[in-house]
C-alpha cells in the first residue's frame, strides 16, 4: 500500500511527456535584449520554451530557429560562462 502511494507521486511528480523544457534565457535569442520572465512574451521551439523581449520575436524565432539557436538549443547570442 505504501509503495502504492509512492509510485503515484513518482507519476504526478514527473514531467509530463511532450511537455516543453521551462525557459532558461536571460536575453532574447531574436534581438539580444534582457527578458522580463515575469512579463517577456514566450514561444516553445524544438520542445524547448523561450522567453523573448518583445512581440515579433516569438514568430522569427519560430519561422527561423537555425538563424537563433545552436543544435543544443542553446541561444546563439548566448555568452559563454567562464
Amino acid at each position: 500500500m505504501f509503495s502504492a502511494a509512492l509510485l503515484a507521486l513518482a507519476v504526478l511528480a514527473s514531467p509530463q511527456p511532450g511537455a516543453p523544457k521551462p525557459a532558461t534565457n536571460t536575453h532574447c535569442p531574436v534581438m539580444g535584449g534582457k527578458v522580463n520572465p515575469a512579463k517577456g512574451p514566450r514561444v516553445v521551439v524544438r520542445g524547448q520554451e523561450y522567453i523573448l523581449c518583445c512581440p515579433g520575436c516569438d514568430k522569427k524565432l519560430a519561422e527561423n530557429p537555425d538563424k537563433y539557436l545552436e543544435t543544443d538549443g542553446t541561444p546563439k547570442n548566448a555568452k559563454a560562462k567562464k
